[in-house]
């Protein structure tokens, strides 16, 4: 479907205006706002692809944010699935027919957190993907045709935002990194987390994650939770085998 110049140039004038005066680590959640105002979801979040799992970036609530970690947790759902295809994932009813088998954890908590469909974007495209533009209903239903082109829009404006943030502190050192919003810094932990059970296991990082997301889902608790953990040195998963 091809993205009318109407629909780009609304887009474009709403995110303007909610990210006017915005510091570059206050971006990331402006641009969720700004989804917030321009399709009718009941949240949204944007992750960027990380080595292994999605870093959540920013989201528009509490609801949105308990929905991307657990993707994160999970290791499965359809923003890794956009991010890993490169490709639009639509699920729209997480309760019944194939959405509700294509990932069944997932599926079940994220409904019984209140969302029941979701519409991932890549922020790119196959060939080069930096993350995913993730947004939530609490009604099962497909996107209409209009609402499909303007989240394109956004999705390839977000995109443009996210790449340009980096570039303004590309001249200082010391600077980088720090147009990262709070929320993907508190990750850092996770990969810190499979440092140090890589260390203590004598495992690879892909299999450190996933003993991590073992320990986290058999204990109900999240990764970023359990990685808090084993960085501050009140958990050790050689000490602790998942039940």
């Amino acid at each position: 479907m091809t993205m009318g110049r109407r629909d780009r140039d609304r887009v474009a004038e709403v995110i303007a205006e909610e990210t006017r005066g915005a510091g570059p680590r206050e971006v990331p959640q402006r641009l969720c706002d700004a989804v917030l105002k321009l399709l009718p979801v009941s949240g949204a979040g944007v992750s960027l692809r990380g080595d292994g799992m999605p870093v959540p970036l920013s989201a528009s609530g509490e609801q949105a944010a308990s929905v991307m970690e657990l993707q994160v947790t999970l290791g499965h759902g359809p923003c890794l699935e956009a991010a890993e295809t490169g490709a639009v994932v639509s699920a729209p009813d997480l309760m019944s027919g194939r959405d509700a088998s294509r990932w069944p954890v997932f599926a079940q908590q994220a409904a019984a957190l209140g969302v029941r469909s979701v519409y991932a974007l890549p922020l790119g495209d196959r060939a080069v993907c930096v993350g995913t533009l993730d947004l939530y209903r609490d009604r099962p239903g497909e996107f209409a045709a209009d609402e499909v082109r303007t989240a394109r829009a956004v999705a390839e404006i977000v995109t443009e935002v996210l790449v340009a943030l980096p570039r303004a502190w590309s001249d200082d050192p010391d600077e980088a990194g720090h147009w990262l919003s709070p929320l993907a810094t508190d990750h850092d932990d996770v990969y810190r987390a499979v440092g140090m059970v890589m260390a203590q296991l004598g495992v690879a990082a892909d299999e450190a994650l996933s003993l991590l997301r073992g320990h986290a889902f058999a204990k109900s608790r999240t990764v970023l939770e359990l990685a808090h953990e084993v960085v501050a040195l009140r958990m050790r998963l050689d000490d602790d085998p998942p039940l």
